[in-house]
């Protein structure tokens, strides 16, 4: 995909993005995530995107009770949505990252922990925060992604 570099650049600046999952009634279940696109030439679009299941308070201690958690076991279909807003509309801009999650788990899990310790290690390099949290004993969202649709103020026709 031409526009593949402009993605890589929005991606690489957004601090957050919005995760939508499938919730038991089949509306959209909506929460800001923090993630990070670790490269993966195997995947299609050459990389996975990983969102922690940090120690920030939450309403269930267990990670896996989470409600995202629960709805992506259920219906693994996901959408990522990251975009820029400016005041200058002419740097508008959106990314719509289609795919599947599942959850990878900590390192104690032999044939996640190479994977596990490369996100782990991506996630801690993009937010200074997660240096004091246990990232390591705790599971990550995977997406593979099946579909990357986008749009710029400065060429309107590359999106949907």
């Amino acid at each position: 995909m031409e526009a593949e570099s402009g993605y890589a650049q929005l991606l690489a600046s957004a601090r957050t993005a919005t995760l939508a999952t499938i919730s038991p009634s089949g509306l959209p279940r909506l929460v800001p995530v923090c993630f990070a696109a670790v490269p993966d030439q195997a995947a299609e679009h050459g990389m996975r995107i990983y969102s922690p299941l940090d120690q920030k308070p939450k309403r269930v201690s267990d990670p896996r009770s989470l409600a995202r958690v629960r709805d992506i076991t259920a219906d693994p279909r996901v959408t990522l949505l990251v975009d820029r807003w400016s005041e200058d509309w002419t740097d508008l801009a959106w990314l719509r990252l289609d795919g599947t999650a599942s959850l990878v788990e900590p390192a104690a899990a032999p044939a996640d922990a190479p994977e596990h310790a490369a996100a782990v290690t991506a996630l801690r390099e993009r937010y200074l925060q997660y240096r004091e949290h246990d990232l390591e004993s705790r599971p990550l969202i995977r997406i593979t992604l099946s579909r990357v649709t986008g749009w710029n103020a400065t060429d309107p026709n590359q999106g949907s």
